[in-house]
């Protein structure tokens, strides 16, 4: 945003925008854009007033340019460069103090609400819905399950505590606990769960046994010695042995590094999520830039959440959970500043807690997709999942919402203690 009067930037979101938000940045109105409603007398009105040149009023041009085109017959759009000379009187007339500043006016005129700094379509929209205008036209196609498509079939041993994913038996990982095992399909999955507790972890790693990749057979986790080595997707494999000479076998076959405990645990603590802090591998997580550093989101909805536990504008890239398609996330002061593709939608993974309300069904059960159809494939690939659609911005915005206690405590609620 700019404050009238100043020439400064505060800092915002400048690099990367993407070649389909250049069309109508505030160099020039294209032909569409300048084009009124026939009759604007009985309409309610949008008024943005802000300059073609601040950064954050670039980003509300194309918005404004696709109101117009899209919903000239409802609201009127209507822009005003401030800082021109023949529109200095604009700026006392609204009484502004930044830039951009939009303003809601009813059909007579009357103001009905304002707003300072970049505002998203989506939040336009949702605005004027409030203010009882709803534009918002067809309703959004509607993806969600509450019931598992079919029941799960495996014993509880059989599945992980932490991803809900198949326990390997060449690769299992178990943690006592006084109520029994607790069961994991691989070493990277109990750093996961380590990295989450909050509980004093001293001496915790005597509690946990690993299998021993030649024989199947249970060892403790801290004399035992591995071979990490990497899969066709750039991904870490570990494999845990109960002596050297085995696991020297093992490198000599398939390649790889041995290593102790200590410097596998160095390893797969090293990469965290840039909300929560929890171990991640980048070839899992979703890249987000933030002021100039790359860190890494553990699933979609974490990743956005670092805009919220940093302060700042981020940009985020997530492949499509179906094909693979990256989708690409900018933010502007805590908003979608831009989608690429602009299809993108998100899964909200959810679970009925014990008290019977819904919440969070956690990291691994969170995807985004390029388009509704992907994510309806999805779903039906994934028979177990229950959850809902919910759009990029309303994944942003919830993690906007959360207060910096609930941040400090993200991921790290004790939920994922083994119980």
């Amino acid at each position: 945003m700019h404050r009238l009067g100043k020439v400064s930037l505060i800092t915002v979101l400048a690099a990367g925008i993407g070649a389909g938000a250049l069309l109508g940045l505030g160099l020039v109105e294209s032909e569409a854009a300048s084009k009124a409603p026939a009759t604007t007398a009985k309409l309610p009105r949008l008024l943005d007033l802000g300059s073609k040149k601040c950064i954050p009023c670039k980003m509300m041009a194309p918005i404004l340019e696709d109101l117009k085109r899209n919903y000239a017959d409802r609201f009127a759009v209507e822009f005003i460069d401030v800082w021109l000379k023949e529109n200095a009187d604009a700026a006392k007339k609204h009484r502004l103090k930044l830039i951009p500043t939009q303003i809601f006016f009813d059909a007579n005129g009357k103001e009905l609400w304002r707003h300072e700094g970049f505002l998203s379509k989506e939040d336009i929209l949702t605005k004027w819905k409030e203010l009882g205008h709803d534009f918002s036209g067809a309703v959004p196609p509607k993806v969600e399950r509450w019931e598992p498509a079919k029941p799960d079939p495996r014993a509880k041993d059989a599945i992980c505590y932490l991803c809900d994913g198949d326990v390997d038996p060449k690769t299992g990982v178990a943690v006592q606990t006084e109520k029994g095992d607790v069961r994991l399909c691989s070493p990277h999955c109990y750093f996961i769960l380590y990295s989450a507790m909050t509980e004093d972890k001293t001496g915790f790693d005597k509690k946990v046994s690993v299998t021993d990749w030649a024989t199947g057979r249970r060892v403790p986790a801290e004399p035992a010695v591995y071979v990490r080595g990497v899969d066709a997707r750039g991904r870490p494999t570990v494999k845990a042995f109960a002596s050297r000479d085995a696991a020297l076998k093992e490198r000599s076959a398939s390649g790889g590094n041995i290593m102790s405990y200590e410097v596998l645990k160095g390893k797969e603590l090293s990469h965290r999520c840039g909300f929560c802090d929890r171990a991640v591998y980048p070839e899992d997580s979703s890249l987000v830039k933030v002021a100039g550093v790359h860190t890494w989101g553990c699933c979609p909805h974490c990743a956005l959440g670092v805009a919220a536990r940093t302060g700042k504008d981020i940009e985020v890239h997530q492949r499509d959970a179906v094909t693979g398609e990256m989708i690409v996330i900018r933010t502007l002061s805590g908003q979608v500043a831009s989608l690429e593709p602009k299809t993108a939608v998100a899964w909200f993974g959810m679970r009925r807690k014990a008290d019977g309300t819904w919440g969070s069904a956690g990291c691994f059960h969170q995807a985004n997709f390029t388009t509704v159809d992907n994510l309806r494939k999805w779903v039906e690939q994934h028979p177990h999942e229950t959850g809902k659609r919910i759009t990029i911005a309303h994944a942003l915005a919830a993690k906007m919402k959360m207060t910096p206690q609930q941040i400090s405590k993200a991921c790290k609620i004790g939920e994922c203690a083994p119980k």
